[in-house]
């Protein structure tokens, strides 16, 4: 009875223990629940930066900028692809003769290396895509010439003492080895003056051209176009005066509107016509505070159609003035071809200036290039002509043969040329408070956004993009170029 009694009593402790361990929690379920990997953020956009005290310089930010739809109260640049607007030339400079000069000083290699940095299309370049040339000589040579000038009281009717031979030297060779490394830049060229004996002042400064020449110069411009095409450069399109309003420097000619309107209408026009020259034939070419020199040139029914459009200057007048001209004959083209930054001027001031003007402003109001002046000078901001510009600075500064140095008008045109190459088309964005900025999409499909904060203060802003954003900033007075 005991061992019975002794064998229930086991059976029962063994069952207990049994539901007991059942019961009792698993080691699985007292284990915290493990936190989920967070889905990394993608750099959706490349950011390139410039700061006004020149603390960065034309740099790649590393910050990591995704497109996402988290809710936020800053202000939206919107950037819309579907509406489009002008196609873009390109940006650039002017290669004056002093320009060419001061370059070829440079030992062999050293100017290998800047002619590649701003002309080739490597990562470490600033993919410049459009010059301005002088024909004959500007007030940035160091003393004046045309292609064809005679001793005093002699003329050349028939041109036969025309030639470059003042730009052989230094110009030509040079624009040669730019065309080695980038084939298709495209090239606007101005005189400054005429040959002196096609003058009614007998002057390189100032007095302007008689009509009894206006054939002859007709004919000087033929042969400018065919000889440099000869010498391998396409010269894509003229203006037939620099600045015709500006009888001081020198060189330097008088144009009135009137007189450009018939020079065109009667001779230059006709003599491409015949010579089946395909180079453009560009109005003007001064500053934005006379929009009325180019319309009325446009609103003459003959020189109409034999102008492409219309170029322009801001020493004066408002970038406005260039959308007015585009409003009065939107089939006519608008180019923005000269500002000088000075020997005086703030590195800061000059950027904010020049980009919300220059390189944004012309872009916003219809123009197809946007061009800083003097590409290249030496430490003495020379060479100039006698009466020339004695404070332009170039975008490089030549400090020795073998030592150069960037300047404010280096990074004002490269924000745009290294990341819009031309046949890129400007699209919609807009502008909010002092984010003066432009957009545009590249030949390739990339979207381009140039932001300039002209406010005292850092802006932390939205760069929106089919119903996504990013957030980002600018400190007060610098640049930021936005890619993707």
């Amino acid at each position: 009875m005991k061992v019975i009694k002794k064998s229930m009593k086991f059976l029962f402790l063994a069952a207990l223990t049994s539901v007991l361990l059942k019961c009792a929690p698993s080691n699985d379920a007292v284990k915290p629940t493990p936190t989920p990997t967070p889905t990394p953020i993608t750099n959706d956009m490349d950011f390139w930066l410039t700061k006004g005290d020149q603390s960065v310089l034309l740099q790649k930010q590393t910050a990591v900028l995704g497109f996402g739809t988290t809710y936020n109260n800053y202000s939206n640049i919107e950037v819309d692809e579907t509406q489009t607007y002008q196609s873009v030339d390109g940006f650039g400079y002017t290669l004056s003769g002093g320009s060419a000069e001061v370059i070829n000083s440079l030992d062999p290699t050293i100017k290998q290396q800047l002619l590649q940095e701003l002309f080739g299309s490597s990562t470490t370049s600033i993919g410049l895509s459009y010059l301005r040339l002088s024909i004959g000589a500007s007030d940035l040579n160091d003393a004046p010439f045309t292609y064809d000038d005679m001793p005093s009281g002699q003329t050349d009717l028939n041109l036969t003492s025309f030639g470059l031979t003042p730009d052989m030297t230094n110009l030509i060779p040079l624009l040669k080895e730019i065309l080695a490394i980038n084939p298709n830049i495209k090239i606007i060229a101005t005189p400054w003056s005429a040959p002196v004996w096609m003058k009614d002042n007998g002057s390189t400064i100032g007095g302007s051209l008689l009509p009894q020449y206006y054939s002859v110069y007709a004919q000087y411009f033929v042969k400018y176009i065919q000889e440099m095409k000869l010498q391998g450069i396409t010269i894509t399109a003229i203006t037939p005066q620099n600045e015709p309003l500006n009888p001081g420097n020198n060189p330097s000619l008088v144009m009135t509107a009137l007189q450009q309107a018939e020079f065109i209408k009667t001779n230059l026009g006709p003599a491409f016509q015949t010579a089946n020259i395909a180079t453009k034939i560009v109005v003007y070419d001064h500053n934005c505070d006379r929009p009325d020199y180019p319309i009325a040139i446009l609103n003459d029914a003959v020189a109409n159609p034999f102008v492409d459009g219309s170029a322009f200057h801001l020493y004066g007048g408002d970038i406005s003035a260039l959308s007015a001209v585009h409003t009065a004959f939107p089939n006519k083209n608008v180019y923005f071809t000269e500002q000088w930054t000075a020997s005086t001027g703030a590195f800061d001031g000059d950027l904010k200036w020049h980009l919300k003007n220059v390189v944004i402003g012309s872009m916003l109001n219809w123009s197809k290039v946007a061009l800083e002046w003097n590409l290249a000078n030496n430490s003495n901001f020379g060479p100039h002509t006698t009466g020339g510009c004695s404070q332009c600075k170039g975008a490089i500064t030549i400090q020795s043969n073998s030592l150069y140095a960037r300047n404010v008008g280096y990074y004002i045109i490269a924000h745009a040329s290294k990341f819009v190459p031309a046949g890129s088309v400007r699209i919609a964005s807009s502008i909010i408070g002092n984010l003066n900025n432009v957009a545009f999409k590249t030949p390739d499909g990339k979207k381009v956004l140039i932001v300039e904060n002209d406010s005292a203060s850092s802006e932390l802003f939205n760069i929106k993009f089919n119903g996504k954003w990013i957030t980002t900033s600018l400190d007060s007075g610098s640049v930021g170029t936005y890619i993707w």
